[in-house]
Order: C-alpha cells, then sequence, then structure tokens
C-alpha cells in the first residue's frame, strides 16, 4: 500500500465517505481472528487502525501479518506510544495530541518515535489527533494526564484544529475516546469540516450504522468505529 494520505484526498475531493475499523491488539490473539477477519471483509470498512492505549505486548507484528494476509486494505498504526510501531502495518498516524498540554504527547513520545519509523517503509501521516470530553472518563484521558475539550466549546475545538492544520497536520482527528458514552457533537463535527482544508477523521462513542451516518453528513470524512464492533461483529448486518 502506498499513498495513503493521497487516496485520502481523493476520497474528500470526490464526496466519498471513508471507514475505520480500530483494532485494538490489547483484546486480539492471533490463533482468535477467523471471525473478526470474515466479519470485517463482509463489512463496508476502507482501513483497519491498530492501536491502543496502552498496549505494550510483543505480538503486534503477528497480529499485522495474520490480518493482512486476509484483509486487503491500507493498515495503519495509530499507536498510544511508541512501542506500538509495527513495520508490518502500510503507515502510521503520526499523532500530536492538541487538546491536552502534556509535553510527552505533545513531542517526546514523537521525537523517540523517529529512530524506530526511519527503520522502516511506513507512511507518515501527521495527524493532529484532539480529545472531545464525552461524559464519561476515557482510556486516553487516563493514559495522557489530559483533559478533552469541553464538548460544548465548538469555536474552541475549531481554533485547535486550525492550529493543527497551520502547524502542518494533514489530518484532523476529533475524538470522543474509546468506549466514549457520547460521540463527538454534530454541531462541532459541522464548524470544523466547514472551516477547515484538510481531511476530517471522528470517532469515540458512534454505537450504530445511524450515528456513522450523522457523523458523516455533519462533515466527518472519515469515520471509526472500534469498542462497538469488538462487542457486536454483526454491526452492519443490524
Amino acid at each position: 500500500m502506498t499513498n495513503i494520505y493521497q487516496n485520502i484526498l481523493n476520497s474528500k475531493g470526490k464526496g466519498e465517505k471513508l471507514l475505520a475499523i480500530l483494532l485494538d491488539p490489547d483484546k486480539l490473539s492471533v490463533g482468535n481472528l477467523s471471525d473478526l477477519i470474515q466479519k470485517i471483509n463482509l463489512s463496508p470498512a476502507t482501513h483497519i487502525f491498530v492501536g491502543g492505549s496502552s498496549f505494550d505486548g510483543t505480538h503486534l507484528d503477528e497480529l499485522i501479518i495474520e490480518l493482512k494476509s486476509k484483509i486487503n486494505l491500507p493498515f495503519l498504526l495509530f499507536p498510544g506510544n511508541p512501542s506500538q510501531i509495527s513495520d508490518k502495518a502500510d503507515g502510521i498516524l503520526f499523532l500530536t495530541l492538541l487538546s491536552g498540554r502534556n509535553p510527552d504527547y505533545l513531542i517526546e513520545h514523537q521525537v523517540n518515535a523517529v529512530p524506530i519509523i526511519k527503520k522502516t517503509n511506513l507512511e507518515v501521516i501527521s495527524t493532529g489527533y484532539i480529545l472531545i470530553e464525552s461524559g464519561n472518563e476515557t482510556a486516553v484521558e487516563r493514559v495522557s494526564q489530559t483533559k478533552p475539550l469541553d464538548r460544548t466549546d465548538h469555536e474552541y475545538a475549531l481554533q485547535t484544529a486550525q492550529a493543527g492544520e497551520f502547524i502542518g497536520n494533514k489530518l484532523i482527528y476529533l475524538e470522543a475516546g474509546s468506549g466514549a458514552k457520547l460521540s463527538v457533537p454534530k454541531e462541532m463535527i459541522r464548524l470544523v469540516s466547514q472551516n477547515i482544508n484538510i481531511p476530517l477523521i471522528v470517532g469515540g462513542g458512534i454505537r450504530s450504522k445511524q450515528e456513522i451516518e450523522n457523523a458523516y453528513n455533519a462533515g466527518a470524512d472519515l469515520v471509526v468505529i472500534g469498542t462497538a464492533f469488538e462487542n457486536d461483529t454483526n454491526f452492519f448486518n443490524s
């Protein structure tokens, strides 16, 4: 897989909506993937994201090799820290946690990741990651020791997204967090999408096909589902 980002840009230009399934390696074992693989191949997914807030296991390479051997989609790393980098994926969302002020997630982890990434052929996609308050504390909050942005302050979320674009991020990711009680407000998605020029990813707290459509209609270019698909692999058949 090459030019993943260019393909995302092309889809945005054509108004084609994209869907990523987020797989948490903490919850997967190499020997128990056949049902998951079948469900993904029957789904409308266009991308696979792999990563978790706290994964530190040793089977990441094996997982990706097994999944890629049977799923013909781009695999993008969605790392919580530099230990979650694998050269078996196709690309990596090089994340900056724009919503927080913890220097480890603004620059320190990124600096530490460089020597690892330089040894791979991963396509590196700079991504401004913005955590939005979702009604309960999420794993991202706990691990990053940062607070999300106020879900009612849409203007500040927009300013944060625009700052990410000015810095040079290629994607903006509005995230309610894994297992979020509430998804990112549609009004916030709409305001951000109408006022940035780069693709917008939205994820967290999305539990139905209707909620995916709502995010698309509000302006999301790519929607991410994780927990809902993990809990119900018949998600797209319901």
